[in-house]
């Protein structure tokens, strides 16, 4: 076995018991860590209409800044998963979450200065934010077994729409009420308050020598992984769309003010967030991750089609559609997430669901802005509807057939 091998069994442990009490305690903390790391990342996102009413920003400069934490989290995301495949979670948690607080605090002194600085400080609060995306993961995945992995990574993955919905429903009031520098307290309070849970909480999952070939890069063994990575590339174009865009279309098309879009894409949100636990269970109960993968492919490629047709028709039924898109498109996150982790194994899972997210954030950054070039030049209903080609695309990528049996 290789360097890769030596390094893992160098790096085992005795088994660590841990009562079920701690174990759902450990994956609460993690959930709570990844949540944090989710309004720093998305949440300028809801300073879009502040940034393009009060500062003068066109959509697409104003969706370039809010575009800022992804540029960050994507250039840092490999770099936190080796270090937790060498380090361990905890560490990496605590180091990171530190860090975007931090990073929050930075932002603040930049609110006051040109739109480049505010950006390249909510990039810094992105790629230290980044840093709970592998970590939090390999938490749920060491400390559960298989049979109860797809709920409790479910549980897990509610973190981000959940993160979403609470900026959503706080950071778009409190910039509008308060001013910029106000709902940019927010996400460096969450991360700053996350930091102190993970340390009275997270432990370090055992890990078992020779479980997994752990030496042995998964990447080499076939294209298992890579085009999950594919697949979840194009499920975020849809997500991120309606993430990003779904409040600023309620303020702009719909005459919602930003505290009543705000308040309904926070709950949707929430409901995003049990959307996934459901499919984390779902996993669990058919012995698979990939099958439920397509089905929500299926299912967002319809729901956006559906939605562009609504809103094009300025029909009433737009608005609970754009409820369900944000439902269906969110779904899909931990059942990749968790195949991604399986077939990896314990010694390449980090630098695994770092390439994952990755892929996944290098798409994000690039929707804000070019999704605002669409919406100018074709409007929101042409711009929703496109999105529901890239879902379609991906249902006869899921390599279902590739899927190895839970045990």
């Amino acid at each position: 076995m290789g360097t890769g091998g030596t390094e893992v069994r160098a790096r085992a442990t005795p088994p660590v018991e841990a009562s079920a009490a701690r174990r759902w305690s450990i994956l609460a903390a993690s959930t709570l860590a990844q949540a944090a790391a989710a309004i720093t990342i998305h949440g300028p996102a809801f300073l879009i209409p502040t940034l393009h009413d009060r500062l003068g920003l066109s959509l697409a400069q104003a969706g370039a800044v809010a575009a800022a934490p992804t540029v960050g989290v994507m250039l840092a995301l490999v770099a936190w998963g080796a270090l937790a495949d060498r380090a361990g979670e905890r560490l990496v948690l605590l180091a990171g979450l530190g860090a975007t607080a931090v990073a929050g605090g930075l932002a603040l002194l930049a609110a006051d200065g040109s739109p480049v600085l505010l950006g390249a400080a909510l990039a810094v609060a992105g790629a230290a934010a980044a840093s709970t995306s592998s970590a939090s993961g390999r938490v749920v995945v060491g400390w559960f077994p298989p049979h109860r992995r797809g709920l409790a990574m479910g549980i897990r993955q509610m973190a981000q729409p959940v993160g979403v919905g609470v900026a959503a429903v706080s950071i778009a009031a409190t910039a509008q009420d308060a001013g910029l520098r106000a709902a940019l307290l927010i996400p460096a309070v969450a991360a700053a308050a996350a930091t102190v849970l993970v340390a009275a909480t997270v432990l370090d999952p055992p890990r078992t020598p020779g479980a997994h070939a752990e030496g042995v890069n998964p990447y080499r063994a076939d294209g298992f992984l890579a085009r999950v990575h594919g697949v979840s590339v194009l499920l975020v174009v849809p997500q991120f769309l309606v993430w990003t865009f779904a409040l600023v279309w309620l303020v702009q098309e719909r005459d919602w003010s930003p505290g009543a879009a705000g308040a309904l894409v926070g709950a949707a949100q929430v409901a995003g967030a049990l959307g996934r636990i459901a499919a984390g269970q779902l996993s669990d109960v058919v012995a698979s991750r990939l099958r439920p993968l397509r089905w929500v492919s299926i299912a967002a490629a319809l729901t956006m089609a559906l939605l562009g047709l609504a809103a094009g028709l300025d029909a009433a039924v737009a608005v609970p559609l754009v409820v369900v898109a944000t439902v269906v498109t969110v779904a899909d996150n931990g059942l990749a997430f968790t195949a991604v982790a399986e077939r990896a194994g314990a010694g390449w899972s980090g630098r695994a669901l770092g390439v994952q997210n990755t892929a996944q954030f290098l798409a994000a950054s690039c929707v804000p802005p070019l999704a605002g070039l669409a919406v100018e030049g074709v409007g929101y209903a042409a711009t929703f509807a496109v999105a529901a080609l890239f879902p379609l695309v991906a249902v006869p990528l899921v390599p279902v057939r590739e899927e190895r049996t839970l045990s």
